[in-house]
């Protein structure tokens, strides 16, 4: 990517992760946390010595808790439970529509193949069935989510910070999008980590790299 840059353009190039220049907006070169929860996953923070600490962001196969990928996957995984148990079909019914599934059987054909799904795009059906339906198994699918987002930071907040204020902001189409998460992530920050001061923002990475751009 560098040798490609550099064939278009002159000057000194850097290439960073859109974390780095996601938290050069939310907080230019002063600490804080940022919590990323889109398609996948993160926890990134700095302390006022300049030292950086993240959490999660591994993979959806393995980590990105909280993300869409994640809630996508969870609530496939509550919609099943429910049905087992003979329980409400209101989420099963709203990410089988979203797959375009033809009928119950071709929904666990989808589920199981090869590749496999995109996760990720469940996410506006559950927040559906959440709102529209009043799902408790989408609702309780979405206030876990903000759990897992939390205790990313708390990892982050612990490692840098201790016991001192810090400045957490969020950022990505989950936190934005999904006021039901960003509530239970406020909620569950406030009681793991009394210390932190939770700040509505808007991120813009694009302009965070300009910045970076501009002043390193």
């Amino acid at each position: 990517m560098h040798n490609l840059v550099a064939n278009i353009v002159g000057g000194e190039i850097e290439i960073v992760g859109d974390v780095e220049i996601a938290f050069e907006d939310a907080f230019g070169t002063g600490p804080g946390v940022l919590v990323i929860a889109g398609t996948g996953s993160v926890a990134y923070g700095k302390n006022a010595a300049g030292e950086t600490a993240r959490a999660g962001g591994w993979g959806h196969e393995i980590s990105d808790e909280g993300s869409g990928y994640w809630i996508g996957v969870e609530a496939v995984r509550a919609a099943l439970h429910a049905h087992d148990r003979a329980e409400s079909q209101e989420l099963l019914t709203a990410l089988s529509n979203a797959l375009g599934a033809r009928n119950f059987e071709d929904f666990i054909i989808q589920l199981n193949a090869s590749p496999a799904p995109d996760f990720a795009s469940l996410f506006p059906a559950v927040l559906g069935a959440a709102r529209d339906s009043g799902d408790a198994t989408a609702k309780q699918v979405l206030e876990h989510a903000g759990h897992e987002l939390a205790k990313l930071a708390e990892s982050v907040i612990h490692r840098l910070s201790g016991n001192d204020k810090v400045s957490v902001v969020t950022y990505g189409g989950v936190m934005t999008n999904g006021e039901e998460v960003r509530d239970s992530f406020v909620k569950h920050l406030e009681s793991l980590c009394p210390q932190a001061g939770f700040t509505q923002k808007l991120v813009d990475p694009a302009r965070g790299a300009l910045e970076r751009a501009r002043t390193r």
